[in-house]
């Protein structure tokens, strides 16, 4: 716009662009004595921020879940819900089948997102406490962003490495240390949780450039449906269950809570302000499952347990800003 020659001066308004979706940043030109808006929370952000707070509660639900069911039929329970809870949507919608070069992708989706990490955290769960497992899963944002950098080629910084091993050591020293020495088997499911879902959360943001991010999980739900649907089936045959309101709240959260719900709000979050702003945002998970374990489960947090899960995200935060 061409200014005007007057005698009186007219503030003028800060003016911001973007660069793009996702970018986190934008050229801002701010004419002398503008006045600079202030910034208020974006839909993304809000977004990504509800799917975080959904995430934290996962592990407290689960544990719940485990008074009513066996772990097997609890995974596979909770994922044939969240899958008919998606297969509405995709129908309400009429969203067309994905590509036939998209199913791959699904399938490690599923693998990881779906069956995977609920699997190895609710068995990981059966011997480990949720404020332990939050802070092993701490590393959950590191583990994925590494899995990005192999997979996309990217090379990050030296800094970004050197804060990568440190947190990778502070989790090891306090899984040996609440061990006693030695790793636990519950650590392994723990540290294999870590692995899978990384994978599935790699392939499902690139997926997320071609198709819109709650399609993804949505599809993936959907895929893994008939194994999920005959786990179920054999899970509740042979384990026992057990009803208590803790235990169909638990279930409730894990399937409607943070297998769908979760995901499709993190998934549209990512989507509008990019994975690298979204998985910040994430850092602030182990904290707050930490403050559930408390509230909800009634667990004592030994002091290594807040210390580790504030290095960790110190870490990690090191990792994103490099």
């Amino acid at each position: 716009m061409r200014a005007q020659n007057s005698a009186t001066t007219v503030p003028t308004i800060a003016v911001t662009s973007d660069s793009g979706i996702g970018s986190g940043g934008g050229a801002t030109v701010t004419a002398p004595g503008a006045v600079t808006p202030r910034r208020t929370l974006s839909p993304g952000t809000a977004l990504a921020s509800l799917g975080v707070l959904t995430f934290s509660l996962t592990f407290p639900a689960t544990a719940w879940g485990l008074e009513s069911f066996g772990p097997w039929s609890l995974v596979a329970v909770r994922s044939v819900l969240a899958a008919l809870i998606a297969a509405g949507f995709l129908l309400a919608l009429r969203v067309r089948l994905p590509d036939r070069a998209h199913w791959a992708g699904l399938a490690v989706v599923g693998g990881g997102v779906v069956v995977g990490f609920p699997l190895l955290t609710t068995l990981a769960l059966q011997t480990s406490t949720t404020s332990h497992a939050a802070v092993v899963v701490g590393l959950l944002p590191l583990t994925t962003a590494v899995f990005s950098s192999l997979r996309g080629g990217t090379r990050p910084s030296r800094t970004f490495w050197t804060a990568a091993v440190a947190g990778a050591a502070v989790v090891i020293g306090f899984t040996l240390q609440q061990s006693g020495g030695a790793l636990s088997t519950g650590d392994a499911y723990l540290f294999g949780a870590l692995l899978v879902c990384a994978a599935g959360y790699t392939e499902g943001g690139r997926l997320a450039r071609t198709m819109p991010g709650w399609q993804v999980i949505g599809w993936a739900l959907v895929l893994c449906l008939p194994l999920t649907a005959v786990g179920a089936a054999v899970g509740l045959a042979y384990e026992p269950v057990h009803l208590t309101a803790h235990g169909l709240a638990g279930l409730v959260w894990v399937a409607a809570g943070s297998t769908f719900l979760g995901l499709y709000v993190w998934y549209r979050g990512m989507a509008e302000i990019g994975a690298a702003r979204a998985s910040q945002l994430q850092l602030a998970q182990p904290l707050l499952t930490l403050v559930w374990s408390v509230t909800l489960l009634g667990e004592r947090l030994t002091p290594a347990a807040p210390a580790a899960a504030a290095a960790v995200l110190v870490c990690i935060a090191v990792t994103q800003r490099a």
